[in-house]
């Protein structure tokens, strides 16, 4: 192989090389991609942070459902066993029928600490729920935004291998309007 190798560019690899060196425009799109990549770093952290909160209170949501769902059962069971105590009270003889509705008193008095409990936790869960759906809507808007910052950079892109400007133009609006989502998902 020889010591001079023979490296042929591209047109696009020529533009991109060539329009750093220039001062205008090349250099503008440059900086703009620049710094809308390193908003895009921001956006795109934000957005996966959001997701991970919603998603940990709706695991809460689930779990605490799960064990109200739990208590509910624990609740039907104790129901179960008051209605045998109050049939063995009838079919039971002189003398014994007061222990069974003693046992149905106690499985009555249970039953409304099972319920307290069980409706508690439907309460938070329902919480959790809420609180995970208000935590995706900040996501979405982070989608979005940076949906949008991505496009404007491809447009950036683009107007240094075309020289049109005005697609600049158009990369500049995508642009705002990708850091206005930014700012409505942090207010």
């Amino acid at each position: 192989m020889s010591e001079h190798e023979f490296h042929e560019h591209g047109a696009y690899d020529h533009a991109v090389e060539h329009a750093g060196e220039e001062k205008g425009l090349g250099q503008y799109v440059a900086i703009f991609t620049a710094i809308l990549a390193s908003i895009g770093a921001v956006v795109s952290y934000q957005g996966g942070a959001t997701q991970n909160e919603a998603m940990m209170f709706k695991n809460e949501a689930v779990l605490l459902k799960t064990q109200a769902s739990d208590q509910w059962n624990f609740y039907q069971a104790k129901s179960n066993k008051g209605h045998l105590m109050e049939l063995a009270a009838d079919i039971a003889p002189k003398g014994k029928e007061e222990f069974y509705k003693n046992q149905l008193e106690k499985y009555e008095q249970e039953k409304k600490e099972i319920k307290h409990k069980a409706e508690g936790l439907e309460a938070a869960s329902e919480k959790a729920n809420k609180e995970s759906d208000h935590a995706m809507v900040p996501h979405h808007h982070l989608a979005q935004s940076m949906t949008l910052i991505q496009i404007a950079i491809s447009l950036a892109s683009i107007t240094v291998l075309t020289r049109k400007k005005w697609l600049f133009s158009i990369a500049i609006v995508a642009a705002v309007g990708g850091i206005a989502l930014w700012a409505e998902a942090l207010l």
